[in-house]
């Protein structure tokens, strides 16, 4: 059974434009792992989870922020809950890693390909190991950058395990 998800109430999109590029290469990966986005392109900016939020009309917590860390020599990605701050330290432990630290924005687009404010969970290079908030599982209905910090789509926690063949952890100590 298909689901669709509908575009929140006062959530407006910009109709007038196509997909750029890299929300296009994301739809493309969406497609191919059967996730039913579809990828949206917003009015308005949802660089931060609360521009998100605000954009969508929804709660900031069901914003799924995608976050870039280097851990044990690679780049590794952390999808969060909009309503709280990862916890490096405790994360690290939880997951079985070294350090995680904060990738520079240079990194980032090495690593995925995308600028921070648009970072998908798919759409890289390469596969990157991935964490998915255990909040997320909180909410029937999450919404992911796709690729610009002016494209989002919506799926669900289990989508997004799925999709990154990522662990589902608490991120928070």
């Amino acid at each position: 059974m298909e689901r669709r998800f509908p575009l929140p109430p006062g959530a407006t999109v910009d109709p007038t434009t196509s997909l750029p590029a890299r929300s296009a290469q994301v739809a493309a990966a969406l497609a191919a792992a059967g996730i039913p986005g579809p990828v949206r392109q917003l009015a308005d900016s949802a660089r931060t989870a609360a521009e998100a939020a605000a954009a969508l009309g929804c709660e900031v917590g069901a914003i799924a922020n995608s976050l870039v860390f280097h851990s044990d020599g690679e780049p590794v990605l952390v999808l969060t809950s909009g309503r709280h701050r990862v916890d490096t330290a405790a994360l690290a432990a939880r997951w079985g890693r070294g350090p995680l630290l904060r990738a520079t924005p240079e990194q980032v687009r090495a690593a995925t390909g995308q600028a921070i404010g648009g970072v998908a969970p798919t759409g890289h290079p390469r596969p990157l190991p991935t964490v998915v908030d255990q909040a997320l599982t909180d909410y029937p209905q999450v919404w992911a950058a796709a690729g610009t910090p002016h494209t989002v789509f919506p799926t669900t926690a289990a989508d997004l395990l799925r999709l990154t063949g990522g662990t589902l952890l608490p991120v928070t100590g």
